[in-house]
């Protein structure tokens, strides 16, 4: 209070307080602060036993770039074939490939290889059809507990968003794909795992799953294991986030249209609010 009766006193204070001494020793302690605040939270999220795949050039990564949906297309050949006997995409419809990968006559194809298990029908009994478009892409086993007992307990997740729920996306999907390779000296494996260095643990179920040739790609493209682990990992990161080239294009368009409106925004500030913010409003007393 004491201060405020005083200004002078008042303006010492403040004067002492933000001296630039002060202000150092506090943009210091911020500094040494969120430093700490980071090293923390690298030393609780890091994992000395795990190695992070590496950043790989894919088409798609760009603010710009779009899917290769020929890449798609061969992804979705890789998953029906392949991992499709283990790996179930309870989140995707057949619908979902027309206008991306296929045309509505082969996704209608596609469906209809699937029998699906319908009904009741008018006597109360289940019934299998033929699949439609409208279905979705069929589970390999009937429940957890029988993919469990084929695959020595262990549970083969869901590729739906497997590309969005695991660090690293599709880089990941892919160094798991190509990265297993024999143990290190004096590490051993369980019997029924397999070494991959990529993998948290070091010890993974799934065998290897590709190789070189594994199929015969429709048009014509070399199936390598490197092409196969490829395609598939732009199928898996198409199926985790469809509106990925949509969500690009809007944004192209946002900043056309912002371009636009930044513009004359600056030329109304400049030539309508101008006068407002210059002129001077003297008061005169009366005479």
């Amino acid at each position: 209070m004491a201060a405020l009766r005083n200004p002078t006193k008042f303006l010492r204070i403040s004067t002492a307080v933000l001296s630039p001494k002060a202000l150092g020793a506090l943009g210091a302690a911020t500094a040494g602060a969120a430093g700490l605040a980071t090293a923390l939270t690298i030393a609780v999220s890091a994992d000395d036993a795990t190695l992070h795949p590496p950043k790989f050039p894919w088409s798609h990564r760009g603010m710009f770039q779009s899917l290769d949906h020929s890449s798609v297309r061969r992804g979705y050949q890789v998953y029906k074939d392949v991992c499709s006997a283990c790996h179930s995409m309870n989140f995707l419809a057949f619908r979902n490939l027309i206008g991306v990968s296929h045309t509505e006559a082969e996704a209608k194809t596609i469906a209809e290889e699937y029998m699906i298990k319908d009904g009741p029908d008018d006597t109360g009994e289940m019934f299998e059809r033929p699949g439609k478009l409208s279905d979705y892409f069929p589970n390999p086993y009937k429940n957890e507990e029988e993919a469990r007992a084929a695959n020595s307990g262990a549970l083969p997740p869901d590729l739906s968003y497997i590309a969005l729920a695991r660090h690293g996306s599709e880089d990941y999907l892919y160094a798991i794909l190509t990265g297993y390779c024999d143990p290190p000296a004096g590490v051993e494996v369980r019997e029924g795992l397999y070494y991959h260095p990529y993998f948290p643990g070091q010890a993974i179920a799934m065998a290897p799953a590709l190789y070189n040739e594994i199929i015969e790609y429709e048009d014509g493209t070399p199936a390598t294991l490197s092409q196969l682990a490829k395609d598939v990992c732009t199928f898996l990161r198409w199926a985790a986030e469809p509106e990925h080239d949509t969500r690009k294009l809007m944004g192209i368009k946002m900043l056309m249209i912002m371009s636009v409106l930044i513009g004359g925004a600056f030329y109304m500030k400049k030539s309508r609010w101008s006068v407002l913010k210059t002129r001077k409003i003297a008061y005169k007393p009366p005479a």
